[in-house]
């Protein structure tokens, strides 16, 4: 089924021209290894936080980990450095797999939990204690919410496969009706899952999708993309393409440029290709998959798109690779000291495919009169020897003029202040709603035929996906074997969800709810 939006209007474009090239035996074995990672991710130990794999193809995976325990403040102050006369405070906590953060009018901060189906509230602060006042879950259901944003008394909420809209009171934080989906049938499976969603200077909706896929020549030329539709979800048109994944962007202050963070792809090293700093215009063509930096030919895709990589344009400001910048925004407040005042943040989310980790912090970009663009590490520390104590994923400056950054690993909102800005202390709020750790054996409640049968038709689905490979030699002569110990950290219902919203590299699997929950109940039975 073609996607079409509320309006009836069919998407349009048409897959890339030409033929793919490069290697057969390359592209074997990039699909090769993207079995192995997913199958190899999905079964780290629970409480890894400095995983190496290796692999088949020489190919390395060191992983953060799923998730990590909140950290103290009196950590963080140890920990992340910032530059001099800022400080940074735990804002709210509790919001597992927090990930994009939308301020509304009346000073509450919305935040997307995909892997929840939930967006929260985090009501502003009422009673002068520089804290806020609570926090609630303002929709829930939903099938892996990521962008938001405001428009007049409407909320958008971008998911995985639809683009929603909701009467918002903001003066009140509160919901006047219900959602309709105004945009339906986005591509969905396979790798970014991620959509997001702004309005910009022209009052239209703007929403990027990720590719399918590491590298390859997609089949639905939706992805890999920007697009921008009319705020009823009519209209719509791509508005930039060869986007790998273009997952933070925003207009920049007095210019109404428009800037992107973009994913580059894997399995070329340590240290290419960069990620990118782009700028976006209409029409234009990022590279993906035939050119990769500033139009290098891509080893697999090059070969005979030598006008696609001409065409190319090149990034703004090239990041450090595999640094999976997220997150973006540009500081339009007066907090800070005046050198920041149009300045970009950008979260960098951190590597999971590299020898030795990078990103894992918040960056500065600079903006000289020349056009050029300097970086500057603004927060880092969340990763020192290997050792990650948090991802960030997405910047917001405050109604404070204090920069607020989201960390899906911990569950936490941090707050980054200058001078005597920082002086309230902010609080750690407790989880909304808080869990239990799973049971030893986290099967118990099934009885003994539900057990089995579930087990047997997860099994189907393991053989059927490959996961398998996993427990094959790996590169340099080593074997991968799953470690024990999975039912200490999900149970059935979490691990099942965890499918919805897979770390990378691991893909998004089409499965059914029932299919997930027999996946989940197979794993658990054969690591408990």
């Amino acid at each position: 089924m073609r996607p079409r939006s509320a309006a009836g209007g069919r998407w349009r474009g048409r897959l890339a021209p030409g033929r793919r090239g490069g290697s057969g035996v390359l592209r074997h074995a990039l699909a090769s290894a993207r079995i192995w990672l997913g199958a190899a991710l999905l079964l780290l130990p629970a409480g890894c936080t400095g995983c190496v794999l290796t692999l088949p193809f020489g190919y390395t995976v060191n992983f953060a980990g799923f998730s990590g325990k909140p950290v103290p403040e009196s950590q963080l102050a140890g920990q992340i450095r910032l530059p001099q006369g800022f400080s940074i405070a735990v804002y709210a906590s509790g919001i597992e797999n927090a990930r994009m953060l939308r301020w509304t009018s009346g000073g509450d901060l919305l935040v997307s939990a995909p892997r929840q189906g939930k967006v929260f509230l985090v009501e502003r602060d009422r009673s002068g204690r520089g804290a806020p006042s609570g926090q609630r879950v303002l929709l829930d259901g939903l099938n892996l919410p990521h962008g938001m944003t405001i428009r007049g008394d409407w909320l958008y909420v971008a998911e995985n496969d639809a683009v929603l809209r909701v009467p918002f009171d903001a003066a009140a934080g509160r919901l006047t009706g219900s959602p309709e989906r105004i945009i339906h049938g986005l591509p969905t499976g396979g790798n970014h899952w991620t959509r997001t969603i702004d309005v910009g200077p022209d009052g239209r909706l703007y929403l990027t999708m990720g590719s399918s896929c590491n590298v390859c020549i997609e089949k639905d030329p939706h992805r890999a993309s920007m697009w921008r539709f009319n705020l009823d979800g009519s209209g719509e048109e791509i508005y930039a393409t060869g986007l790998r994944n273009a997952v933070g962007f925003a207009w920049r202050p007095g210019t109404n440029e428009l800037y992107a963070t973009v994913n580059g792809r894997d399995l070329l090293g340590d240290d290419f290709p960069p990620d990118r700093f782009d700028r976006i215009v209409q029409g234009g063509f990022y590279g993906w998959p035939f050119a990769n930096g500033d139009r290098v030919p891509d080893p697999d895709y090059g070969a005979g798109h030598e006008a696609d990589v001409a065409r190319t344009l090149p990034p703004a400001y090239a990041l450090q690779a595999h640094v999976a910048p997220l997150g973006m925004t540009f500081y339009d407040a007066r907090s800070f000291p005046a050198r920041y005042r149009g300045a970009a943040f950008v979260a960098e989310h951190g590597s999971w495919n590299r020898s030795k980790k990078v990103g894992y912090k918040v960056v500065a970009l600079f903006f000289a009169n020349d056009g050029t663009i300097h970086e500057e590490d603004f927060v880092s520390g969340f990763m020192v020897d290997e050792r990650v104590i948090g991802r960030p994923v997405d910047v917001a400056v405050g109604p404070d003029g204090a920069l607020y950054v989201s960390d899906d690993f911990t569950g936490q909102i941090y707050r980054v202040a200058y001078g005597a800005a920082a002086a309230p202390a902010a609080a750690i709020l407790p989880p909304v709603t808080p869990t239990a750790a799973p049971a030893v054996d986290p099967l118990a409640s099934l009885d003994l035929a539900e057990r089995q049968a579930a087990v047997a038709r997860g099994d189907a689905l393991w053989q059927e996906h490959e996961c398998r490979t996993c427990h094959l030699p790996g590169g340099g002569g080593k074997t991968y074997r799953p470690l024990e110990g999975l039912g200490h950290k999900y149970g059935i219902e979490k691990l099942a969800d965890y499918f919805l919203a897979p770390q990378p590299p691991m893909p998004v699997f089409d499965l059914s709810p029932a299919q997930r929950r027999d996946l989940a109940i197979y794993l658990l039975n054969a690591h408990p």
